[in-house]
């Protein structure tokens, strides 16, 4: 079944009015993948019946559950390694050095779908700091439905398969019947919220590294300035934004500057003008900044709820 003109004309309207993620035609065949489920949920013969009877008697719910079936995306464990790398090798050591091993950490993961990016973040953060340092994380996505599985901290076989390494499932995840369950102190470290990108940043700040991988690629030019000044206007002086490896600030923010780090790039606010890269054996961590006050608050002290308004991934 094909969608037609219409309905897709609709659909990609409203999803760029709710989120500003561009449906570009050619994307027909997601948004007929995507809004299936629904279709059949409700009984309806297809997708073009499915959205003309939700447009002939609109409301919130069926609105808000189409504009989250198009805004849900891949993600996995560890997903493409090297940010994860760069952050136990590269982030954290200046950050340490900077703060105190005394210190709290705070991080954001936007667009955090169903939660692995900000447990496997929680994972390298538990392995990495010193015994007295600390952490939090706020996650955050647009779609309420995904957060409640993140919140959950519960996952099938098949999506710990899918590259959580054997070591950190032991160490930090335990069976629970056919699935396996985020160990209670890994899901404490995190605060899970709603929030848009198009909205004004979350409370919780200011923070030391923002992830926020493999979003902006879906955003125009106006869109993509916007997330990223509210992005520096939370993160620490010293901080670190991680953008996916499609991304960059170059040619859309010139307030953010580019750091090569292990084999790839982080960014930082800052001078426009991108450091001259250096050969990749002479980089090993971020220069460190002045060090900040030191928060003396232990790992294993009951964290402090980091408190949001209600990001996608």
């Amino acid at each position: 079944m094909t969608l037609n003109r219409d309905t897709f004309t609709y659909v990609a309207d409203l999803v760029r009015r709710r989120s500003a993620i561009q449906l570009t035609p050619g994307k027909e065949y997601l948004v007929e993948s995507r809004l299936m489920p629904l279709a059949r949920e409700c009984g309806a013969a297809d997708v073009d019946a499915y959205v003309t009877g939700v447009r002939a008697r609109p409301t919130e719910v069926d609105l808000v559950r189409i504009v989250e079936a198009l805004t849900t995306n891949e993600t996995s464990w560890f997903r493409d390694s090297a940010p994860f790398v760069a952050l136990r090798q590269h982030i954290l050591p200046p950050l340490i050095a900077a703060r105190g091993t005394a210190a709290r950490l705070r991080i954001w993961s936007g667009a955090c779908s169903t939660g692995q990016e900000p447990y496997s973040i929680a994972m390298t953060l538990t392995d990495a700091l010193p015994p007295s340092m600390s952490f939090e994380i706020l996650a955050t996505d647009l779609s309420t439905e995904v957060l409640e599985r993140a919140r959950s901290g519960t996952y099938s076989q098949l999506e710990v398969n899918r590259g959580l390494p054997a070591p950190m499932l032991v160490r930090h995840m335990v069976r629970s019947g056919t699935d396996w369950q985020i160990s209670d102190e890994l899901r404490r470290a995190i605060t899970f919220k709603q929030h848009n990108l198009l909205d004004p940043a979350p409370l919780g700040g200011p923070f030391d590294v923002i992830f926020l991988r493999n979003v902006l690629i879906y955003f125009d030019l106006p869109t993509k300035r916007a997330i990223l000044g509210r992005l520096r206007q939370v993160l620490k002086p010293d901080g670190v934004l991680v953008l996916g490896a499609a991304e960059t600030t170059i040619g859309v923010d010139d307030e953010w500057a580019r750091v090569p780090v292990g084999t790839g790039s982080v960014y930082r606010p800052g001078d426009a003008t991108p450091p001259v890269p250096q050969p990749r054996t002479a980089v090993n961590t971020l220069p460190a900044a002045s060090a900040a006050p030191a928060s003396y608050l232990s790992r294993t002290t009951p964290s402090t709820p980091v408190t949001s308004v209600g990001a996608r991934r």
